[in-house]
């Protein structure tokens, strides 16, 4: 084997066959939930229309069939594409954004949306931006104050709330 190809073979990570498989399984895990919550609420066609189950129960099934034929057609194959779906490199670029999300996405039940946010803004822009004190707690303070002036006070649509918004009464 040449020194090229033991590189390219190092940077490989999965194939793009298992990336098809694993996303269409996935897919027809969420169509089965959903499925099976609109036959929860009802999904029949009832004397004066549809129960609230009806439409939500057959695009889940259309889900999980076109998930179902996506997975099988990629398993059976006689020409696989087995070529890397993602580089190394490429592949810790997307982590570098994907893990601070879902930590994120993680705090918002505790902090609230408006002080998650702030950490967030302030994290990337720190570590990603490389930017400093002065240009970062303006913004990541600005956004998140302005964002719940505009939701929570001009449309009044209420957001996941922390300790922060709960100390100032809201």
């Amino acid at each position: 084997m040449s020194h090229e190809a033991a590189g390219d073979r190092s940077e490989h990570t999965v194939s793009v066959r298992t990336v098809d498989v694993v996303v269409a399984v996935l897919f027809m895990v969420v169509a089965a939930v959903v499925m099976w919550d609109a036959l929860r609420i009802g999904a029949v066609w009832g004397v004066d229309g549809p129960d609230a189950g009806y439409f939500p129960f057959y695009i889940g099934l259309l889900m999980f069939l076109s998930s179902a034929a996506t997975a099988v057609m990629a398993v059976v194959t006689k020409t696989p594409d087995l070529s890397s779906f993602v580089e190394r490199g490429q592949l810790g670029m997307v982590l570098k954004v994907l893990v601070p999300t879902v930590i994120y996405v993680a705090l918002i039940p505790f902090l609230g949306l408006y002080a998650a946010s702030a950490i967030f803004i302030a994290f990337f822009m720190a570590w990603i931006g490389k930017y400093g004190p002065v240009t970062i707690v303006p913004v990541a303070i600005g956004v998140p104050v302005f964002l719940f002036v505009l939701f929570e006070i001009w449309f009044l649509v209420p957001l996941p709330k922390g300790p922060v918004e709960n100390l100032l009464g809201y």
